[in-house]
């Protein structure tokens, strides 16, 4: 039941996006800045002691963890980590801590692709 909820969460995730640059007129910029803005704001929001984006993750699974939210929400959540173990200081390295491999592979890709891969024309 799990993976129909994956399919379906994570669906309706797309399709508001695709909506915002539809019928919104968005840029694919601006669109993906608001759905990062979103993730980070659902995570802020707590929940008894989870945050309700960690609902959404435990209902959802990949559908919630897949789509470009969840950068949003790792962003909050490593900098909350690290605020209640660290201090002020721990929201800059929770940021870091927790997305710096996605980051990396990014770069990492995008640099292999600049330079492997030559565009037509």
């Amino acid at each position: 039941m799990q993976l129909i909820w994956a399919f379906v969460i994570g669906g309706a995730i797309c399709v508001v996006g695709q909506l915002m640059m539809d019928a919104g007129r968005l840029t694919p910029a601006h669109t993906m800045s608001t759905l990062v803005v979103v993730g980070a704001i659902v995570d802020g929001i707590m929940i008894g002691n989870k945050s309700l984006y960690d609902r959404f993750i435990e209902f959802a699974g990949a559908g919630a963890t897949v789509p470009i939210t969840s950068f949003g929400n790792s962003l909050v959540h490593g900098a909350l980590q690290e605020y209640k173990l660290h201090g002020a200081v721990g929201i800059i390295t929770g940021i870091f801590e927790v997305t710096s491999a996605g980051i990396s592979a990014a770069i990492i890709f995008s640099f292999l692709a600049a330079t492997f891969v030559k565009p037509k024309g």
